[in-house]
């Protein structure tokens, strides 16, 4: 099975977040949308809207943990991992995935198709379909 089987059978609704949002907002706007992890767009003229990184439910806690009330008025930029942006495309297999989440300890990946953001696939998306395939069949 690969992530575009995944992606058809999810909302097409990716919810992001800006750079400069602060914490606050992030976590505001997870609540409102039942999600547990943002894309993360830089705005740029010259590039257009990109992916860059991705912001979760960890983020908010570390933020609090480390700066107090304080984390909160932070911004969504200061906390995101300026490493490379890690991904996956439609073609990439479920297990492909799974490595790519188990050996960066990420729950969460953005799908790009030429350069631009498809979708999102979590890990609960990646163990839900091993389970249906694994399934019995009835009789």
């Amino acid at each position: 099975m690969k992530v575009g089987d995944i992606l058809r059978n999810k909302t097409a609704r990716v919810i992001t977040v800006r750079m400069n949002e602060t914490v606050g907002v992030a976590a505001q706007l997870m609540r409102a949308s039942n999600v547990s992890a943002l894309v993360v767009k830089d705005v740029v003229r010259t590039e257009g809207n990109t992916a860059a990184g991705m912001f979760t439910e960890r983020d908010v806690v570390r933020a609090i943990a480390e700066h107090g009330a304080a984390g909160v008025t932070m911004k969504v930029s200061q906390l995101i991992s300026p490493q490379r942006l890690i991904s996956c495309s439609t073609e990439d297999t479920l297990e492909h995935v799974r490595h790519l989440m188990n050996v960066h300890h990420i729950r969460h990946l953005p799908v790009i198709v030429d350069f631009a953001l498809a979708g999102v696939i979590s890990m609960r998306d990646v163990s839900s379909a091993f389970d249906e395939a694994e399934a019995p069949v009835a009789a």
